[in-house]
């Protein structure tokens, strides 16, 4: 199938449910969250969010199947989407950006198309496997960064899984020391496109769900990023744990996380 012709549409669907999230935060309070579990918040944008998007989905790509956050849609077949409707639900509900959609569609384990919009800036960025990244119809590439020391470094901090704490300070004294600066945006799927943009120059972060990373890995990968698990293998998109960066700076990155975790 060449899922280039789905693109457009998918976007459609996207920019669709990223007006309704807009529409929502403008008379959003905090009061209107709930608790799925320690420190792990979902509101009513959320499920919406969701149930509209593999909604305008299955027209997309009828008899697909989902993994997505909330549980909407049917169970895995032979192509997938992977969703998450709101990354970054704390921040959309602090009213504070960024929040994102983040889409992904993957056949036999491989994803061939992810599309991310950022919601407070409007921002959509997209790739289809083997044909580049872009953002609102512009092509994107990483930075081209080749020392550590002058790098920004983007990461998520723990939330519910705090067995690593250690290897999350030592890391994180280790970039505060050796590079420009350490920045947690809030929404993994952002971070990975900011990578791509160039914004940040590397991105790690360990518990995240498919969801979080699926769409973002395709597009950094695309823009000319090295995407792996901690271990360097190629198991982020299940493992829970992922690297990012520039091709320059992969390889002493991925040396200060191993030695930390």
């Amino acid at each position: 199938m060449d899922v280039t012709n789905l693109l457009g549409d998918v976007r459609r669907v996207v920019a669709e449910v990223a007006q309704f999230i807009r529409t929502e935060r403008a008379q959003f309070t905090v009061h209107s969250a709930q608790v799925k579990g320690l420190n792990d918040l979902v509101s009513y944008v959320d499920k919406t969010s969701e149930e509209r998007l593999v909604a305008g989905l299955l027209n997309v790509l009828p008899e697909s199947g989902f993994l997505a956050e909330e549980g909407t849609g049917a169970g895995l077949k032979v192509y997938n989407w992977i969703i998450d409707p709101l990354d970054g639900t704390t921040n959309f509900v602090h009213g504070i950006p960024c929040y994102a959609i983040s889409v992904a569609l993957e056949h036999q384990g491989e994803i061939l198309l992810g599309v991310v919009h950022e919601v407070a800036r409007d921002e959509c960025f997209y790739a289809v496997r083997g044909q580049g990244a872009f953002l609102n119809g512009q092509p994107i590439h990483v930075s081209a960064t080749k020392r550590l020391q002058d790098s920004l470094v983007a990461t998520g901090f723990p939330v519910n899984n705090f067995d690593r704490m250690q290897g999350v300070l030592k890391a994180l004294e280790y970039f505060m020391r050796h590079t420009h600066g350490v920045r947690r945006i809030g929404a993994a799927a952002a971070d990975l496109c900011y990578l791509s943009c160039g914004r940040v120059d590397a991105f790690y972060e360990y518990n995240l769900k498919p969801w979080d990373v699926a769409a973002g890995a395709l597009i950094a990968e695309e823009a000319g990023a090295i995407v792996t698990d901690f271990k360097g293998g190629n198991d982020w998109l299940h493992g829970r744990t992922i690297l990012a960066a520039n091709k320059a700076l992969y390889a002493p990155f991925a040396a200060v996380i191993n030695d930390s975790f």
